[in-house]
């Protein structure tokens, strides 16, 4: 992966300085690597090279996102694999997307932020194909693992007794599950199904959206139905009668409290605050920050192979950037508002502990839930 003191790279170094300054004549290409021409597509030679105030914000924002991700998912991983309160099989899917999410910054980022301050891809076709290939697996992992996510809570909350209790094997056959479609879909590229290429602004590579031919645009549209689509119409669905149900039962603990004469079966904080409420809150954060993530690449893989925009380098780093930002909210949505993780992150880090220890009994985003009495739900 050297690039530095190769007589390739000092060459060309030396002919981009010997160049006019930025603008001119120049195109996007023009800063490309002689190796490296080949697979960038004609389309971004109508464009002049960007400014490089754009790569270097471009940079401290992907650094600064791999930090706050790394550190984020770091902690989930080692918190719920050393507390082992939190080894359930719903929590496995939490470890495996705190994974999958780390693994992605952590092979994104550092390429990324030493190609912006090049300004432009350095690493040669090779690892071109291996930093598309890392970042397609586990932004893919994570998409079907929140998917999964979001059916185990549907399946405790909305079915209650009658679904059948999620086990460590079932949980690890899911995850196994994930992690071999995950590859299907990323390999396929290699392979001959479509292609990677770099993207427009030559510091990242990805799947090429640009192509006309028939393989391409079967393999855009598929995956992205596949992979985008469908995940989250199983994340809306799931949430949706999450909420459904959590209402039915909020109500009729009030009708029961009616009953009883009584303000509320509650007690505590848990009295001044509606489940109902809390879930909503936590079901609306979850699709919003996944849609924000992932649409906007979604949007520019579709508009690539149907010719829907023009496309520019410029478009093409926030679209990637904001995909790999939800490797940052993930442990947010996930985890922190996980009173149990909570209490453990304290206990192992009490410095980070700026309140009370939250009560377990609170927690509307666990994925354990507790039956009632009436055999219906109430989430842990």
């Amino acid at each position: 992966m050297s690039v530095v003191g190769e007589p390739s790279f000092v060459s060309w170094t030396a002919q981009r300085m010997a160049t006019a300054s930025f603008g001119g004549n120049m195109t996007v290409v023009d800063k490309a690597l002689p190796d490296m021409v080949h697979l960038i597509h004609s389309h971004w030679y109508q464009y002049p090279p960007l400014n490089p105030l754009w790569l270097g914000i471009q940079g401290f924002t992907i650094a600064t996102l791999a930090c706050i991700a790394m550190l984020g998912n770091g902690m989930v991983i080692y918190i719920f694999s050393t507390t082992k309160s939190l080894r359930t099989p719903s929590n496995l899917m939490v470890i495996n997307l705190a994974f999958s999410d780390f693994c992605m910054m952590f092979t994104m980022a550092p390429p990324m932020v030493i190609n912006c301050y090049y300004q432009t891809w350095v690493f040669g076709p090779f690892f071109c194909t291996i930093y598309a290939v890392c970042g397609s697996t586990f932004g893919t992992a994570s998409i079907w693992t929140m998917t999964c996510i979001a059916w185990d809570r549907y399946n405790v909350i909305v079915k209650g007794l009658s679904a059948k209790p999620l086990t460590m094997k079932g949980s690890l056959f899911q995850i196994f599950l994930v992690w071999a479609s995950t590859l299907i879909w990323t390999l396929a590229p290699v392979l001959g199904w479509s292609r990677y290429a770099p993207e427009g602004n030559l510091t990242a590579c990805g799947t090429d959206y640009l192509e006309t031919n028939m393989a391409t645009q079967t393999y855009v549209f598929t995956y992205t139905v596949f992979c985008y689509f469908l995940p989250l119409g199983v994340i809306i669905y799931a949430y949706w009668y999450i909420v459904q149900a959590v209402a039915v039962h909020e109500r009729s603990m009030r009708e029961q409290a009616k009953k009883m004469n009584v303000t509320t079966l509650r007690s505590g904080e848990q009295a001044n605050t509606s489940v109902e409420c809390k879930l909503a809150k936590v079901a609306l954060m979850t699709i919003s920050l996944w849609f924000m993530a992932w649409t906007p690449y979604a949007i520019t893989n579709l508009a690539g192979i149907w010719r829907l925009a023009d496309l520019n380098p410029l478009a093409t780093i926030w679209s990637s950037v904001f995909a790999k930002a939800n490797a940052v909210y993930n442990p947010i949505v996930y985890a922190i508002s996980h009173p149990k993780y909570k209490q453990a992150l304290y206990k192992k880090f009490p410095s980070l502990k700026c309140g009370g220890v939250p009560d377990d009994s609170a927690s509307v985003a666990s994925g354990v839930t507790n039956v009632d009495n009436e055999g219906k739900t109430a989430s842990a």
